[in-house]
């Protein structure tokens, strides 16, 4: 008896084993494996996407830090320009006071011109002398108020320690106590600034009467 060597044929159910397999091991690799049947894979994109969302930070935190950031944003702009006004007004305070030191270095020129018109009308000096001595004090007056540089008033005014610098105290039948009888030396102001105090004397009221 002659033995057939030839290997059994495959039926037809068992050529279709392998491709089940294939089409199984397919649908464990696929992407959409994990997908339920009945949904569309954009609705587990949702889905997962809302998952996700719960790890991160809601929009109201969002909103929360936005407001934060535009607050901070504001408050640097406002410190920025508060900065800005304070340079430009300390720039013109020293503009306004810059020539503060050269008046005065010429305080002590005006008091010498005053004093040469004082000596000049005591010794009888010529007119032509003492009114060109006049016209060069007032000059530097003139001068000295166009840079806003002026007296400070002091004769019967009250004594104020902020303009006036009490050199001596004296009764006074013409000027009440605590105000200027005498001003020794006229003081300056620059502005609102001090550029040196008035010298003064000061009242100390009428001179008590001596009794009898």
């Amino acid at each position: 008896m002659v033995e057939d060597n030839k290997e059994p044929q495959l039926t037809g159910a068992q050529d279709e084993v392998p491709r089940d397999n294939a089409r199984a091991d397919f649908a464990e690799n696929s992407p959409h494996a994990d997908v339920p049947l009945g949904l569309h894979r954009e609705d587990t994109i949702d889905q997962s996407s809302e998952n996700e969302a719960s790890g991160e930070p809601r929009v109201e935190d969002l909103l929360r830090k936005l407001a934060e950031a535009e607050k901070r944003v504001l408050m640097a702009e406002a410190e920025k320009d508060n900065f800005r006004k304070r340079v430009k007004q300390d720039y013109e305070i020293q503009l306004r006071y810059a020539n503060l030191s050269m008046m005065q270095d010429l305080l002590p020129v005006r008091d010498n011109l005053e004093r040469a018109l004082s000596a000049a009308a005591d010794s009888g000096e010529s007119a032509g002398l003492r009114e060109g001595v006049a016209m060069v004090a007032k000059l530097l007056a003139d001068t000295l108020a166009k840079y806003h540089c002026v007296p400070i008033a002091a004769l019967g005014e009250v004594f104020d320690p902020n303009y006036h610098e009490a050199i001596q105290q004296t009764p006074s039948q013409q000027y009440p106590a605590g105000s200027v009888a005498l001003e020794v030396t006229t003081g300056y102001r620059l502005h609102e600034r001090v550029v040196r105090p008035s010298q003064v004397i000061v009242s100390t009221g009428p001179a008590p009467e001596e009794s009898n």
